[in-house]
């Protein structure tokens, strides 16, 4: 193994972290095993910090890879309130308001879902990572501003109804492109419902070819790098 060549590294990201809580994290348990101050280290796609499962993290060389890691399929499985929003569209922010289930069928469920596969158009979360105007957008959503976010056009390959626990919540799998946000996703599904959802549960299971099944638990990567042969290199190679 070799960080300053380039390695790419698969993590499970814990619940509550964010995305550069476990890159910090990484980095510093990698420089000082290499002995690198200067060692590069970067993540391809970011993750909610309510959200767990597949995070890439690259070293070295292979932080110019990103871009083309970022571009893989991703897969989620994530779990929907039905009958209630919150401005987040998941449980970082209180519900705001209530709407009917008792309409609701498994079979009207199964149908909603199918309309999302394909092409299609989605309006980001106003508590997302997109700039608006030189600013995040979620920073501006904190303070109470109105943020206008413009639809992305992104491709859902597959969604399949994992489980339907009417009248309150279903489970979804969801194979879809870069850039989708099953944030939105769920609110878009609740509107279709002619009802309201918001994530209760949401982990990547995929990215490319790297699976949930290949993570690394970032409490244990200590141990896991004493049974790897580092190699080290001179700071300035």
């Amino acid at each position: 193994m070799n960080p300053q060549k380039g390695e790419i590294f698969c993590f499970n990201k814990p619940y509550t972290w964010t995305s550069f809580d476990l890159v910090s994290k990484v980095r510093g348990i990698l420089r000082h095993r290499t002995r690198n101050r200067k060692l590069k280290i970067g993540h391809a796609g970011t993750l909610d910090p309510l959200a767990t499962g597949v995070l890439l993290i690259c070293s070295g060389k292979a932080t110019k890879r990103i871009d083309e890691l970022q571009a893989g399929v991703k897969e989620y499985v994530a779990t929907l309130k039905l009958g209630a929003t919150t401005p987040s569209f998941d449980k970082e922010s209180q519900e705001d308001a209530t709407y009917p289930t008792d309409h609701i069928t498994k079979e009207m469920v199964e149908e909603v879902l199918q309309q999302f596969v394909g092409t299609i158009e989605q309006v980001p979360p106003s508590f997302s990572a997109v700039r608006v105007n030189g600013k995040r957008a979620y920073q501006m959503a904190r303070r109470g501003q109105q943020v206008e976010l413009k639809p992305k056009t992104l491709i859902i390959d597959e969604i399949e109804l994992m489980r339907c626990n009417l009248p309150s919540e279903i489970m979804i799998r969801v194979v879809c492109s870069k850039g989708t946000y099953i944030r939105a996703l769920a609110r878009d599904i609740g509107y279709a419902l002619h009802s309201g959802a918001y994530l209760t549960d949401l982990c990547r299971t995929r990215v490319g070819s790297y699976r949930l099944s290949d993570c690394l638990d970032i409490t244990k990567f200590d141990d896991w790098l004493n049974n790897q042969n580092i190699e080290i290199e001179d700071e300035t190679t």
